[in-house]
């Protein structure tokens, strides 16, 4: 029971997402943003939570255009770099 509750509760949570980035994406970024979803589910993520957080914080003036969210996907996706150093 508790468990169709949770389901619920996501997926309307998934839907008010939806809607939001609806808002802040312009046609063709959006239309990216879905194509990396199918493609790396988890940098999709990351910029779609940074684009709520901007969104919430009101920081967000106007839609983000397509080039804007190849800005955000280009320093989300960077790959850290580190190395192990043996003494």
């Amino acid at each position: 029971m508790n468990g169709q509750a949770d389901y619920q509760q996501m997926q309307k949570l998934e839907e008010m997402k939806k809607q939001i980035l609806g808002k802040v994406l312009d046609k063709e970024a959006f239309e990216r943003l879905g194509r990396v979803r199918a493609v790396n589910q988890q940098l999709a993520g990351q910029v779609e939570l940074y684009l709520l957080q901007l969104f919430q914080s009101g920081k967000l003036q106007g839609k983000v255009d397509d080039e804007k969210l190849k800005e955000i996907l280009g320093i989300l996706s960077e790959k850290k770099d580190f190395s192990i150093k043996r003494k």
